[in-house]
């Protein structure tokens, strides 16, 4: 089968790691890059590091609102479907480029498979719900990660087939942990001991676009009793030098502000870190795969069973909220095995084989 898979931003470069690899085994597979994340230190890193195929093709669409950027990318995507014409298209979560890869698909009449299908946080306000809603009510094939998404898909009643496949990033995990562990020198490098400092990531609109909650962020991050690295996305950088700001994160103690890590950098950090403060989906649940503490700067998540099972607390930008989720004793028992086992690109490569398109 000729198949077209989108990519453009950090978690799509992972997760495609542990998809294209078994797709073009079987399948004759093309990647496009959107070029949604512009910066070299968010893409071409993930591609040398993980060993993901060079792009056949980079948009570059570049910064932009998410309707520019959306427009720019479904008129490339549009020429380049003509010329690969694929016989399915294959897009990751719920960016911009997500979107805009299932419209360019539907309106071409190409079949559509979506990888994490179903991950829901009933917060129409995010732009991301928004974009795995359409996403999903457009796709052919639903390849979810978790029961709880096969449930929300059925209770829409979305047209395309279900499939449970576990969820990629838990295959590049525990591929990479022992690789990251050899490789990265990434504790030294930040001066932090094991267990003694929190990892932050903080790039959601809803969270970094406003500037009073900006603003709450900041003094959350001040607050922070431990060692604290913060690798600042882009985004998150221009909108606090906007707001003037970045010299206050930057006159703090205890933080450590950096420009943004590779993939192995940052698993070595997220391992071995007391907890992990984050707006990131991906993040959560990567918290929870390698047994880490996670405290959501969310007041919603798409990956409840973290938080159903005292691993993931959700505190917005509360600030004494989140001091006390610090606080709190590890969790005790065993983590229950929820995405996958690492097979999860595996199992999406056998759906995929036994696809036969109904249009």
């Amino acid at each position: 089968m000729r198949i077209v898979t989108i990519v453009g931003n950090r978690p799509q470069f992972v997760k495609a790691a542990a998809v294209s690899r078994r797709l073009r085994e079987r399948h004759d597979e093309r990647l496009i890059h959107t070029g949604q994340h512009y910066d070299d230190e968010l893409s071409r890193i993930f591609f040398e590091e993980l060993a993901v195929p060079d792009p056949d093709c980079e948009l570059g669409v570049g910064a932009g609102s998410p309707t520019e950027q959306t427009a720019r990318i479904i008129a490339g995507l549009e020429r380049e479907l003509r010329r690969f014409e694929p016989e399915l298209v294959l897009v990751y979560g719920d960016t911009t480029s997500t979107l805009a890869g299932a419209i360019a698909a539907a309106q071409a009449r190409i079949p559509l498979a979506h990888v994490e299908a179903g991950m829901r946080s009933f917060d129409r306000a995010m732009p991301e719900e928004l974009n795995r809603v359409l996403t999903d009510h457009a796709s052919d094939l639903l390849l979810c990660s978790t029961e709880t998404a096969v449930r929300n898909l059925e209770r829409e009643a979305a047209a395309g087939e279900i499939h449970l496949v576990g969820d990629v990033m838990a295959d590049v995990s525990l591929a990479f942990a022992r690789v990251a562990e050899e490789r990265s020198r990434a504790l030294e490098a930040h001066g932090v001991t094991r267990g003694e400092y929190v990892l932050v990531t903080a790039h959601r609109a809803g969270n970094v676009d406003h500037p009073a909650r900006l603003a709450r962020l900041v003094e959350l991050l001040e607050a922070l009793p431990l060692p604290a690295v913060f690798p600042v996305h882009p985004r998150t950088r221009a909108r606090l030098e906007a707001a003037a700001l970045m010299p206050r994160l930057e006159a703090a103690p205890r933080l450590r502000l950096t420009r943004p890590l590779g993939y192995l950098d940052f698993l070595t950090l997220a391992r071995h870190a007391r907890a992990i403060l984050t707006d990131s989906g991906g993040v959560q649940k990567e918290a929870y795969l390698l047994g880490v503490p996670c405290v959501t700067l969310r007041d919603t998540t798409e990956w409840v069973e973290t938080v159903e099972l005292g691993w993931n607390v959700l505190v917005d930008l509360d600030r004494d909220a989140a001091l006390r989720a610090l606080e709190r004793p590890r969790p005790s028992g065993k983590r229950p095995e929820l995405y996958g086992g690492g097979r999860a690109g595996e199992r999406i490569s056998d759906v995929l084989a036994s696809y036969t398109p109904r249009r």
